[in-house]
Order: structure tokens, then sequence, then C-alpha cells
């Protein structure tokens, strides 16, 4: 024996060598002692070996791996035939350790292993000799549900039957443990445990209100209750009074509310259900006695109101809500009921009770906002009576303050006006509390109390009961303006404090404060930033008289690294403290003639990136600059700063972009000085492209609006640059004439449909005509509507696409003007007999489409079927077998076509494919619960066999759907690894050009992604094809990195969205 050790001794020695063939071999040759019948070892022995064995098991080289899972492989027969005696065992210890023993082997055993596990179990519950060892058998059922659910899913028709079976047995403890059975088949095993929903739910709504010691049909339920002033001191001394030691149906209650918390949580699919039948059964127990069941409860309710948040976007449609009962309509229906069971919970004794009241009412309001309006003056006195009670703990003022906060954000002030003198006192005590997060949350709370005090008798009584005074208050706010922790919430308060028509004097602390704004702007925390600009800005409208030089000269020292490409935003933000500073203090502005703002703004004007508000922001400085009339910073002075790298350099700037931002930056000075006007270079011979691009540019610009039809020359010169050899310069002259036409449509418009319908150079006049119908006003382009509407058929049947595609924009766009005479108009070329014709009207009808209601909607959903989410969710039962049906290959549209010696693959169905993936990613927003996901899933696992681009799409849906249904997707786990692995270890022949190895890193990096997503599904690691997957990717120097990578990007991404909410 002592050799035998010996020898394991060697071998456990050489399995830790940094040679994978030692450890091979040593890992090897340990197997075969192993299963000699002599080998005998001692405890100390045995444990050395089972750590090794485990420890090997995660072993970076595979070979070494699969040996060491080989090692136990091989005894899951005998183990398990060891483990099913303990389940009778008379120590219960011992059948509860049996049961964990079980579900880590499901995880990892064979399949007929697994078979011979589930056929004694149901052998002996179809038995039930002993109420004792069926209570073990449903544990050990739901166990290994939850440690294997993809696998006892085929399983589960017969296993249901008898769970419900045991339901109705008298015995508290079994009901207990059915139900926490039925909890894991609704988690684990979504799709086969679909049929037996509605008997699950009716078992959970039974029991759930299951408490034979008590009765609750003595409480005062008369409208009474409603009273907020009512103080239910007999209520709360109820929760232990009916109390007994040998009571277990608290908790079948608590199984029954945590089951139906995973039904809601898992089927979106049947919402309107829920809210008919589990609302308010669930509202009903928020009397709770117990307070562990009553947490439970509250928490299931949160499940069902989280549920409901996806589906707001196309719930809250109008056409929606028409439909009567939709879940949102029933919520608000429901909305008193739930008001009035939490009500008396408000002043509960209990923490707990209280912190789920906050929690709920929070998610609820997040919903439906505004639905608490009329019940403000019942839950105020609830929330005034945590943050005052001195037994309330740190966590419970937190969430009352949160609670308060969204309530005030998502309600009309005039809510809250007869509450201001009550809520004023408690909320201003926090604001001094020397916890940081207390005093953060009512600081929030107080910009909102600002607000409120809009109205002329919540200010006095607001300004009267503020303590101390004014001063006092203002040197409280300075105090948390110097304090790190809490200085970001203190600046979003000041805001909203100058910004207020209270007209608060800040005055005195105006010299201490903008020197601390000012050194904030230095900070690398952007919000802070975001923030501080927003507060110096508001600062500077309302109390310009009291900002000195000395305060601005502090602050323009810290602009000029803000204004950069690299951050729009607060670019943005710095530009508009800039153009208030232009109307504020314009002797400020002297300073920046030569200095380095001046240079980060022309900078700025050339990035590609400059566009929307930064650009809107950049332009709205110009114009307010060039009227302060500095000296060195006029009209020329500034037009030389814009254009001259164009008239310099003899090399183009690299990026179009910057053309059309310096060109509307000329428009927006000419517009600000008319008497000015820019030299246009379109004539000059010797004018180079980049100059004539400009110059058209902002010829177009400026044109826009202001009339410029006293330039005779104009139009022969736009049309000659239509003659340019340079396409960017013919791309502007288009630009030109529709936007030059804007400004004087009769007499720009006629002559551009003359050119159409004359010129040979119809695409770049469509262009131009694009640019009229989107600029212009609806009632200068009603006259022409008829001519242009002709015009336009006449070219929907042309062969080049680029110009259908154009006409057909024009056509949708040209539709909005007038909808009921256009539109039909437009569904009577979709029986044309030309195909072009169909084509350009299809496309015409996807720019009639807008995300804001417009007058056409209604027509559309008669007239074509467009799709705002109310109607294409009716249509899905009949549209998606279509839809799912584009997303396979097509044989018939695979051609090759020979190149010379080679032959390459052409798949003319893949933009077909393409776009129905795209469809069933927009489907996921709009119509989730509509959607059978596990067919769905089907058609994602066959993308992510498919086409680069399909499998990129794919990798987003995956990612999508991790999030939205992880159940779901968990189950069909060990499906979707193969491809994503497939997709991560495929390999690039060494002689293939550059582009098919970027186009392979991209893919694993997108497979990356999806994987890190999946991985953040609880449980999802449990899946041995995912493990497996894991370790070879943590072997594996190159998809290590990249994954480590995507993780850090994700846990970034997570910070910046908490640090900018």
């Amino acid at each position: 024996m002592a050799s035998a050790s010996y020898h394991i001794s060697n071998l456990l020695e050489k399995m830790t060598s940094s040679d994978k063939d030692f450890r091979f071999m040593a890992t090897n040759d340990l197997m075969t002692e192993l299963q000699k019948d002599s080998i005998k070892l001692d405890d100390d022995s045995e444990r050395k070996v089972v750590r090794m064995i485990l420890k090997l098991l995660e072993d970076k080289n595979g070979e070494v791996q699969n040996l060491a899972g080989g090692l136990l492989v091989n005894f899951h027969p005998s183990i398990l035939s060891c483990l099913l005696p303990q389940l009778t065992s008379p120590r219960l210890a011992v059948r509860k350790r049996t049961i964990m023993a079980l579900g880590h082997l499901v995880m990892s055993c064979g399949n007929l292993v697994f078979i011979d596990l589930i056929e004694h179990l149901l052998t002996e519950l179809g038995r039930n000799d002993n109420m004792s060892t069926t209570r073990t058998y449903i544990q050990c059922t739901a166990a290994i549900s939850r440690q294997a659910g993809h696998r006892i899913g085929e399983y589960l028709e017969k296993i249901i039957p008898l769970v419900v079976k045991f339901c109705n047995v008298d015995d508290d403890e079994l009901r207990e443990y059915c139900i926490q059975a039925f909890e894991s088949f609704v988690r684990r095993c979504p799709k086969e445990v679909y049929p037996h929903v509605p008997t699950v739910i009716s078992i959970c709504l039974r029991y759930l209100t299951y408490d034979p010691n008590y009765n609750f049909d003595d409480e005062d339920e008369d409208d009474n209750a409603m009273d907020a002033e009512q103080n239910d001191e007999d209520y709360q001394g109820s929760d232990d009074e009916y109390s007994d030691d040998d009571d277990m149906s608290w908790k079948v209650r608590r199984a029954a509310a945590k089951c139906l918390d995973a039904v809601v949580s898992t089927r979106h699919e049947m919402l309107p259900e829920f809210y008919r039948s589990v609302s308010p059964a669930l509202v009903c127990r928020f009397k709770e006695r117990e307070e562990n069941v009553k947490a439970d409860v509250f928490h299931a309710y949160l499940s069902l109101l989280k549920q409901t948040r996806p589906a707001q976007s196309w719930l809250a449609d109008p056409d929606a809500m028409e439909q009567g009962d939709t879940p949102l309509t029933m919520l608000q229906s429901q909305v008193p009921m739930i008001v009035k069971a939490l009500h008396k919970q408000l002043k509960e004794k209990s923490v707990k009770t209280r912190q789920c009241c906050f929690n709920m009412l929070t998610e609820l309001v997040n919903v439906l906002p505004g639905a608490l309006t009329q019940h403000i003056p019942v839950l105020i006195p609830g929330i005034i009576f945590s943050l005052n009670d001195k037994s309330s703990s740190s966590n419970l003022k937190i969430d009352a303050l949160a609670c308060l906060h969204v309530i005030m954000v998502t309600h009309p002030a005039h809510a809250f006006h007869a509450h201001v003198p009550a809520l004023v006192p408690p909320v201003v005590a926090c604001v001094g509390d020397p916890f940081y997060k207390i005093t953060s949350e009512a600081l929030l709370v107080t910009q909102q109390l600002v607000k409120v005090g809009i109205e002329p008798e919540a200010v006095t009584t607001a300004c009267d009961r503020l303590p101390n005074e004014l001063p006092g208050t203002l040197l409280i706010f300075l105090e948390r303006l110097k304090n790190e922790i809490t200085r970001l919430t203190t600046v979003k308060a000041l805001t909203l404090i100058a910004g207020s028509p209270l007209k608060i004097d800040l005055r005195p602390v105006l010299p201490d404060a903008v020197p601390i704004l000012a050194s904030f702007l230095r900070k690398n925390q952007r919000a802070l930033k975001l923030c501080t600009l927003a507060a110096l800005d508001i600062l500077l409208r309302n109390y310009s008289s009291a900002v000195t030089p000395v305060m601005v000269d502090a602050v323009l020292a810290e602009l000029p690294p803000l204004i950069s490409e690299s951050d729009m935003h607060v670019s943005q933000m710095a530009l508009s403290f800039l153009s208030t500073l232009a109307v504020t203090h314009p002797s400020s502005l002297g300073q920046l003639s030569g200095g380095n703002i001046l240079q980060q703004l022309i900078a700025l004007v050339r990035s590609p990136l400059l566009q929307g508000g930064a650009l809107a922001a950049m332009l709205d400085f110009y114009q307010a600059l060039v009227a302060t009339d500095t000296p060195g910073l006029g009209y020329m002075d500034l037009l030389r700063m814009l254009t001259g790298p164009v008239y310099s350099q003899s090399a183009a700037l690299p990026h179009k972009q910057a053309y059309c931002s310096i060109a509307k930056c000329v428009a927006a000075l000419t517009r600000a000085c008319p008497n000015e006007g820019p030299a246009v270079d379109v004539k000059n011979s010797r004018s180079t492209d980049s100059i004539r691009l400009l110059a058209l540019l902002s010829l177009g610009e400026v044109g826009h609006h202001v009339d410029l039809s006293s330039q005779p020359e104009l139009k022969t010169v736009i049309l000659d640059a239509f003659s340019s050899s340079s396409e960017e310069v013919k791309s502007a002259a288009s630009y030109a004439l529709g936007s030059i036409a804007v400004g004087n449509l009769p007499e720009y418009l006629p002559f551009v449909l003359q050119e159409i319908s004359s010129s040979k150079r119809q695409y770049l006049l469509l262009h131009s005509l694009k640019e009229i119908i989107s600029s212009a006003s609806v009632s200068g382009l009603k006259p022409y509507v008829e001519s242009v509407w002709s015009l336009l058929l006449k070219h929907c049947e042309c062969q080049e696409e680029g110009t259908r595609n154009v006409v057909a924009e024009c056509l949708g766009k040209l539709t909005l003007i007038d909808p009921e005479t256009l539109l039909p108009r437009l569904k009577g070329y979709l029986l044309s007999g030309s195909s072009y014709a169909r084509s350009s009207v299809v496309t015409a009808v996807k720019f009639t489409i807008s995300d804001q209601p417009q007058p056409i909607d209604p027509l559309l959903k008669n007239c074509i079927g467009n799709p705002p989410p109310s109607l294409i969710r009716e249509l899905l039962d009949s549209v998606l077998p279509q839809l799912y049906n584009e997303t396979k290959v097509r044989k018939e549209l695979i051609r090759e076509v020979e190149m010379g010696p080679f032959k390459h693959t052409v798949d003319d169905g893949l933009d077909l494919r393409k776009a129905a993936f795209e469809c069933m990613y927009t489907l996921l927003d709009s119509c989730l619960d509509r959607l059978d996901i596990f067919t769905f899933l089907n058609h994602v696992e066959d993308g992510l066999k498919d086409h680069y681009d399909i499998k990129m799409l794919t990798f987003l849906m995956l990612a999508r759907l991790s999030s939205l249904c992880p159940s779901a997707v968990l189950q069909r786990l060990d499906r979707l690894v193969e491809p994503l692995r497939a997709t991560c270890t495929t390999k690039v022949k060494a002689n293939s050009v550059k582009q098919e190895f970027e186009k392979q890193d991209e893919l694993k990096r997108s497979a990356m992604r999806a994987v890190v997503a999946l991985l953040t599904i609880p449980e999802a690691e449990k899946s041995p094809l995912m493990s497996e997957f894991q370790s070879q990717i943590s072997s594996n120097q190159e998809l290590a990195a990249i994954f480590d990578s995507i993780q850090r990007d994700s846990s970034s991404a997570n910070m910046e969205s908490m640090d900018t909410s």
C-alpha cells in the first residue's frame, strides 16, 4: 500500500509539470493505476487525487483536459447507483446532500445515465410508497431541472401530472416542494412547460391565499381606508398576532409567489392574461402578514411591471391604446386598487415592507408616467413618514427620496403644490444628512421642488418654510460643491435654482462658486463637465451683472481642451456657453482673437464628425460673435479664417463634411451680416475643384434662407458646374440648385422641372428636386404638386436603379403633402405591369413612414399596411411564416460565374435574406411579446452559419436576446455555442487577400461579443459545451485577448451609462 501511495505521489508531482506531455502521460498512468483492483488509497491520498483531477479539468491543453474528464465519466453509472439508495436514507441531511450531488452529476453525465435517473424518479413518484420519500423525489426532480433544464424538458409530460396530483395532498411541505418544482420547470424548460402554464398559474393563485390560521375578512376595507391621515395602529400590530411555530402555510404561499414571479418573468406573450388574473391576486396579497412572503409578493409584481416596460414603445402608440385591453390600459385601470393596497403598507413598522412599497411605486411610474396624479395626497404622508421616522434605515430613506424624485419627475407640478410645505422640511433635513447618498438623493428632490415652486402660492409657502433662510441654505450648497462625492448632484441642483422663476439671489456665493465650477472643467469626469457647462451657461444668462471679467477669464482658460471632436456633446455645451458670453459679456471675446479657443473652433469646423446639435451650436456662436463687432473678429476676418485653408492649399480638405460645415458657417455669417456677401468663385476658370465645391455649397446654404434671384447668372453658373469632371462638384451644384430654389420657388422650381424634361442630366436635377421637396414649405409646394407628380411618374420606370431610388424618395415625400389624393394614386401603380414601377412605389411608401405621428398614418393603415407596431402586431401570425421563409438559403438563386480560370459563386438571394434578418432584429424591439421565441431562435441559429453579413446580424440578435429572453436562450445554449465556436476557430487560408483576414477578425470580435452577452445569463456557465468553449478561449492567446478586451469595453460602457444617468 505504501509503494502504491508513493507511486501515486510521483504521478501527482508530474501532473504539475510545465510540460504538457508529462502532464498527459502522468494522467494516463493514473487512470491505469486507479483501475487496478489492488489499489487502495488512504484519505489524504484520495483528497490529493481528487483535487488534482479537478485542477486538470481546467488545464490549458485540451488533450490533458479531456483525459482528466474521462477519469470521472467512466464512474458516472457507479456514482448514480451509489447515490440513488441514499434518497431513502432515514437521515434528511443525507438525502439533501444526495440531491445536491445528483444535481451536479446531471450536468455532465451521459444520456443513458440521465435516462436511468429520470426513469427511477418517475417510477418512485408513481409508486408513492411513503410521503417522506415522495417529498425527497419531488425535491430531486426540481434540483435536476435547475441544473439541467435543457435535458429534463422532454420528460415534463410525464412529470407534471404527478406533481399536480401531489399538490392536492394535504401536506404543506409537499405542496411547497411541488410549487418549487413548477418554478424550476417554468424557468428552465420554458418551451416544454408552455401547455401547462395555465395549470401552474391556477395552482399558484389558489395557494397564494392559502392561510388556514388567519381570516382577513374582519379587516376594515371600507372607503375610509383611503384617508391619507389615517394611522392604522391595529393593522401594524397584527404581523405576528396569529403566527404559530407549527404553521407551515407561509412557506406554501412564499413558493406560490416565487413561482408566479417566474411565470411573469418568462412568459412575456401572456401579459394581457397576467393583468386579468395574476395582477389583482398579487395586489390583494400586499396585506400578507408574513414579512418574507410579502417581500416575494412585491417582487413578483415588480417583475410584472418590468415585463410591461419593453413593450411600452408600442403600447404607448395611440392606435394601440384605442384597441382597449392592452397591458398598459389594464394597468392604468388597476392603479386605484394598487394605491389602496399600498397606502397602509407605507406606514408599516417593517422597514423591508416600506422599501418594497417604494420600489413598487418607482417602477409603476416608470412604466406608466403620470399614473399617480390623482393619488398624490394619499401617498405623500407615507413618504414623509419614512423621511421623519427615526427608526428608518439609511437605505429606506434613500429609496423614499428616490421614489419621491421619480414621482415628481413623471407627474405635473400642480399635483404637488399643496404638499410643498410638508415636503420641504424633511427634504432639507436630508440635504444636511451626514451620509452622502442621502444628501445626493435629497438634492435631486430639491431640484424638483424648485420646479414645483413656479406657482405663486406654492412659492410663498416654500420660501417661508426654508430653514435658516437663504444665506444659510446657499452655504450648504457651497460646502456640498467642494465635496467630491456630492459635487455632481449639487451642480445639477444649482442649475435648476439658477434657472428658476423664483429669481433666487445667488450673487453672494458666485465669487466662490464660479472658480470651483471652472476647476471642474478639467476633471476627468464627463458627466461633471457637461453639468458644469450647463450651470455656467444659466448663471451667465440670469446673473450676468454679478459675473465679473475675472470669473469669465477663469472659465475661458479651461475651454480649449473641451472644444474637440473627441466629445461632440461637451463641445456643443462649450459652444453654447461661448454664444451666451457673446451676448452678456461681448468685451470678454477680444482675447479670442489669435487665442487657443479660436484655433480649436476652426479645427472642429473641419472635422467630419461635426453635425447635429454641435454644428447648430457652432453656427449660433459665429452669428453671436460677428454681431459683437469685436476688432479682429469681424465678418471678413472670420470668413478668411474659415475659408483660408481651401484657398491657400492646393490639396483638398480630407473630408467632404468639412466643406459642408464651412459652407454652413459662411451662410450663418452672411445671414447675420446681410450687407456683406462672400465672393463666389464658381465661374473663375483658375479656381480649383475645392474652391468651386465650397463656393457652390455656400451658395446653397445662403440661398436656402435668402432670395438670390437677383443674381442673373446664377442658373447658368450652376448648370455649367453639372459638366465638371469632379463628381463632388456636380453633387454640390445639384444641392445648391435645390437649396437656392427653396428661397424662391416661383422663380426656380419651374426652371428645374423644365430642365429635367429637356436635359440629359436628370439624375443631378432629380437630386435638386428632392432637396426642394424635402426642404420647402407645404404651402409653397402645393401649387406645383400635379406638375411634379406627373414628371416623377415618367421617370419611375427608368432602367438606372440610382435614378429610380431618387424618384421614389421624391414620390414618397411629395405624397406627404396631400396624402388623401396622392396615396390612392400611388397604390394604383402597384398593379403596373412594369417591375421597375412597382419597385419604385414600394420604395416610395418607405419614405412616407415616420417615427412621429403624421396625417398620413391612418390612410397608410387602411391603404397599404404600413407598420405602426399596433397594425403589424395583428398581422404577425400571417406575416411571420413568410418572413422566416425569406431567411432560408435558396439554391436556385446561387450561380457560378467564370472569371478567367477561376469560378466565383454568386448568391442572388443574399440581399433578400439580409433584409429579412434586419426585419427580425427590428421585431425584437416592437413586437417581442407576439413572437414564438423558440421558432425565432431556430432561424437565428441558421443565420449563425450563413454568409458574413448574416452572421454579423445574428450575433447582434443573440446579444439582444440574451437580455430580453435569457431563459429561452439558455435552453438553446448548446445549439448556439457550436456555430459561435466554429466562427471563432475558423482560420483564413494563408494566401488569402488582406480583406479576408480583416473580415474574419471582425467576425471573431462580433462572435465574442455574443459570447460575452450569453455569459451574462445566470447559469450559462453550467452548460458543458459553454464551459468547454470558455476553456478553449482561455487556452488560445488570440481569443483570450479579444474576450478580455470585449469584457473591459462592456464594463466601461456600463460605468459610463451610470456616470451620465
